[in-house]
């Protein structure tokens, strides 16, 4: 299956908790993002491409309280309450995200090996750019599968939110996942799988970025 990094999520309470703490740790403010009508959420962006996972980058995102509460769970769990309490002590790496042209196919590829990534939803936002579509794998229930460490599957539309995303000194190195259920990691790419980062088992994704404050290893953790 022809399956690509896409990006990596940072979850935070709100977005300008998102933004220091991308200023803090990163040595780099975050670019533009946009609102989620129709999951209540919004984000700001950071472009982290390299010749090993082009076309990538960092998304922080937050519930918008200016939305108007959507009528199903919110993506990445963020609506439950144990991932609230996990961001009470401020953002963190929380989910992957990649790419296919055939989003129907990989899901599924991954229902008949045991992962159930939900149905494919259409998406759009609205951007300076004109409007981005795509169609994403979202659970009935909003939650993520093996702690966040089996990635969302993205299908995009004619235009990527890279396109027009300027370089950010930041570029994305390895990522690192452990905890999937058998037969699915094989359908990730190999070089997103096995990177030669030493995995934490008590964290079922890690990423590794170099960036204006040298290298940075960030490593995520199940919510509960």
């Amino acid at each position: 299956m022809n399956l690509e990094l896409d990006h990596v999520v940072i979850a935070a309470r709100s977005l300008d908790e998102g933004v220091a703490w991308c200023e803090a740790t990163l040595g780099v403010t975050p670019g533009p993002g946009g609102r989620h009508v129709f999951m209540g959420t919004h984000n700001r962006l950071l472009r982290i491409d390299s010749p090993r996972f082009p076309r990538s980058y960092l998304e922080i995102i937050a519930i918008d309280p200016q939305a108007t509460k959507p009528r199903r769970p919110r993506w990445f769990d963020l609506d439950s309450a144990a991932s609230q309490d996990a961001l009470l002590s401020g953002p963190k790496l929380w989910h992957w995200v990649v790419r296919t042209p055939d989003l129907d196919a990989a899901c599924a590829l991954w229902l008949k090996l045991g992962a159930d990534a939900g149905e494919a939803v259409q998406a759009q936002r609205e951007t300076a750019h004109g409007t981005l579509r795509w169609r994403i794998t979202i659970r009935p229930d909003g939650r993520m599968l093996c702690d966040g460490a089996l990635p969302t599957v993205i299908e995009w539309s004619d235009v990527h939110p890279v396109d027009s995303m300027l370089a950010s000194g930041v570029q994305l190195r390895g990522v690192t996942v452990s905890g999937l259920m058998d037969g699915v990691a094989a359908c990730l790419p190999v070089s997103v799988a096995s990177t030669g980062v030493a995995v934490d088992h008590a964290a079922p994704l890690q990423v590794e970025l170099t960036t204006p404050r040298g290298q940075v290893r960030l490593s995520s953790a199940s919510a509960g």
